[in-house]
C-alpha cells in the first residue's frame, strides 16, 4: 500500500522490513515499539495496516520518517504515531505525511474518528498536529495531551 504526496512517497512495509527495522534501530524503547507493530501485523494480517510502519521518503528514496496507527478500536477510532528521523526535522515533512495519512485513515471503513497523542513537552509534534487539522480534545493520555482530527487542514 502506497500514498504520495506532493514530496514524499509513503509506503507501508512488509512484516520482513518492519523485522530488519527493529533489529537495526538503536533505541530500546523504539525496538520495543516495532516489535508490538510486527506482532500486531502477525496477529492481524488482513488489518495489518493499522498495525505497521509507514515509511516516508523523500523524491531520491531517501527515508526520512515513519507512522503507523496503533491499530483500529471497536470504536472506529484510530490513533496515528509519527517520527521524523535526525536531520531531518523542520522542513515539513511530518506534516505532510501526517496529513495525507490522517486523510486515507478517515476514508476507510469502519474509521470514525483519528487522534493522536503528544508528550506534554513535544511542541514541535503539537504543531504537526495543529497544522494538519488536528485540535486538543482536553483529555490525558499515557504520553500526554490527546488531539482528534477536525477535518480541516490549517498547514
Amino acid at each position: 500500500m502506497e500514498l504520495m504526496t506532493k514530496r514524499l512517497h509513503i509506503r507501508l512495509l512488509s512484516d520482513e522490513e518492519m523485522r530488519v527495522l527493529k533489529v537495526s534501530e538503536p533505541n530500546p524503547e523504539m525496538q520495543k515499539a516495532y516489535g508490538e507493530m510486527l506482532q500486531g501485523c502477525e496477529q492481524n494480517p488482513s488489518q495489518r495496516h493499522w498495525y505497521a510502519v509507514w515509511q516516508m521518503s523523500i523524491a531520491d528514496g531517501t527515508p526520512v520518517g515513519d507512522l503507523c496507527f496503533k491499530g483500529l478500536s471497536d470504536q472506529g477510532e484510530a490513533e496515528i504515531g509519527y517520527g521524523t528521523y535526525p536531520g531531518y526535522e523542520g522542513r515539513g515533512y511530518m506534516t505532510e505525511a501526517v496529513i495525507a495519512l490522517t486523510k486515507w485513515a478517515a476514508g476507510q471503513s469502519g474509521v470514525k474518528e483519528v487522534q493522536a497523542e503528544t508528550e506534554l513537552d513535544n511542541l514541535a509534534s503539537q504543531r504537526v498536529l495543529a497544522k494538519a487539522g488536528y485540535l486538543p480534545c482536553g483529555k490525558m493520555g499515557e504520553e500526554g495531551p490527546r488531539f482528534t482530527w477536525c477535518g480541516v487542514v490549517k498547514g
